[in-house]
Order: structure tokens, then sequence, then C-alpha cells
């Protein structure tokens, strides 16, 4: 992270993003925002490794989506700062039509011509919630943090697509993307730093890589903390 990201003075404020943990799912699938995935054993591992790290930060803040994985990672973050935890329903998964589903790499999901129309546009996409609505709430979110912790820290507990959708807005990258090289590995925080009202730096940083199961972690992490800087 920026040396902007510990809060000096009322002018600086840190909102950490972080992703839930691992959620217990042995059927694989595409759960979105279906109620009832909890995070598995080693998720609740995750969830207490970042409590402890962000444990010395000045955190007044926590909030999460409304979904069960996320209130079960931001409870033990909110609990070691003596805090009650907040509900952000602006903080919620991207809305998915194949939720409920099994979807993904070789199982035959493409070659299903009743899913053909809703895989017509992959800019917008045509399959879920739109990126520039996502952009919406979320940045909602972080500035609504930004006011509650202003000067100090705040935690916001999410999901990984509209995660990275807000981090890419930020860093003025384009919205749509291949799924794969998304930056935002399972109990991973995207940290933004604000001056004022105005976000000056993006960091990303992973307090509980040694916990993720190698074929989940990001293909190419940068160094931890690294990110951007803005200009004035």
């Amino acid at each position: 992270m920026s040396n902007l990201d510990t809060p000096g003075s009322k002018d600086v404020t840190v909102v950490h993003l972080m992703r839930h943990g691992e959620v217990a799912n042995p059927d694989g699938i595409l759960y979105g925002r279906l109620p009832g995935y909890h995070l598995s054993e080693l998720g609740r591992q995750m969830a207490d490794r970042v409590a402890e790290h962000l444990s010395a930060r000045d955190v007044t803040y926590v909030a999460a989506s409304p979904l069960e994985r996320a209130q079960e990672t931001a409870t033990p973050i909110a609990k070691a700062h003596g805090l009650a935890l907040a509900t952000d329903a602006r903080l919620i998964e991207a809305d998915n039509v194949f939720q409920g589903k099994t979807f993904g790499v070789g199982d035959g999901a493409l070659r299903k011509p009743d899913n053909w129309k809703h895989l017509v546009n992959p800019f917008r996409p045509s399959w879920g919630e739109p990126y520039v609505d996502q952009v919406v709430r979320m940045m909602g979110a972080l500035h609504a943090a930004k006011d509650q912790a202003r000067g100090h820290e705040a935690v916001l507990v999410s999901h990984q697509l509209p995660i990275w959708i807000v981090r890419s807005y930020v860093e003025k990258r384009r919205l749509w993307h291949d799924p794969r090289k998304r930056q935002c590995t399972l109990a991973s925080l995207t940290s933004f730093t604000y001056l004022g009202d105005r976000i000056v730096s993006v960091g990303y940083s992973e307090p509980a890589i040694d916990l993720v199961p190698p074929h989940l972690r990001a293909g190419a992490r940068p160094v931890q903390g690294q990110g951007k800087a803005f200009g004035a």
C-alpha cells in the first residue's frame, strides 16, 4: 500500500474492500445471490486471519453484503474492533442468470442453445447485472464508508466481481475483461485511500494467501501492497 494508507489526519481515510473467504460448495454451483451458502472451515480460518491482520489498524466502521458468506467473513473483523457489523445491500454479489447452475469451462454449458441468448454481449454483460450498475452501487458504498470512517479506516466485505469492477473503474480500465485475470483472491484486500473526498491511491494485499488453495490464486499477482496512486 502507499504511504497514504495510514490515516494521519482527518483528511485521509482508507476503505478496504475485502472479498469473502472460501465457501462450502461441494457441488460447484454458481451460487450468485442465492441464500444458504456459508463459509467453509477454511473460509472461517481466512476470515480470522484477516481480522488478526487488521487488528492493529484504525478501523472504525465494518459493513458487509447481506449474503451469509460476506456476513460471516466480516464478523470477526468487527468483533476485533468492538464494532457493530453494518449491512450494506450495495455490496451484494452481481446478479447472474446462471446462478443455481454449474457453468464453467468444459461443462458443456456453452453448447446449450437455451444459454446462447444470454451470451450475445460480453461488454455489458448480457448474462447479468450491467457493469455500469455495479460501479454506481459500489462507488456509493465506498463513499458512504468513507463518510462513516472519515480520518480512520473502514472494511467492507463484498464479492469478487463487484470489487474488481469498481477497482477497474477507479483505475480507468475498461470494465469488460477476462475473468481469469481478476486480481481479487479469496480474503484479499483492495484498499482505497481518500484524501478528503477524492480517491488518491488503490492498494492490494493478500493477508491469507497461504490458506488459499493454489488453483484458486490469481494467475499474476503483483508484490504485496502494490497498487496505483493518482495525481491531483
